[in-house]
């Protein structure tokens, strides 16, 4: 019951990404997002990437390659789909958004095969930055 609301309500969200035109793995964290949460991504590729973090207020110690606004929520970077459906089911007033700081291997959109880097997924909000999740 618990899944199936979580995925009623990421269907419900609107998504809009982010990302520069030369961007490779964006393209492939968006299909992630799709398949895993049967969500509709907008891409937007109109906006200058640093015009777009300054805007959403993404900390530069956190900034990756594509960003995404979910649900009044940020998502910066490679966050796992399932981190997202857990941001959109909680709903944590304190939160502004959850990052992946830089591309990790083997995170979702960084594939490599029999390659991967441990790397953790950080909610940032104005109490500053905690650990959300983290991924070996």
């Amino acid at each position: 019951m618990l899944v199936a609301a979580c995925t009623t309500a990421a269907q419900a969200a609107s998504y809009v990404m982010y990302r520069d035109p030369g961007c490779g793995c964006c393209h492939e964290w968006a299909e992630h997002v799709r398949h895993d949460m049967q969500a509709e991504v907008e891409m937007r590729e109109d906006i200058p990437m640093p015009q777009v973090k300054a805007e959403l207020g993404v900390p530069d110690d956190l900034v990756s390659c594509h960003t995404m606004k979910v649900d009044g929520y940020v998502i910066e970077g490679h966050v796992p789909a399932k981190e997202i459906q857990r941001l959109l089911r909680e709903k944590p007033q304190d939160v502004k958004g959850l990052a992946v700081a830089g591309m990790p291997l083997g995170s979702p959109g960084m594939e490599v095969a029999g390659r991967t880097q441990p790397y953790q997924v950080i909610a940032f909000g104005d109490f500053g930055q905690r650990v959300f999740a983290s991924y070996e």
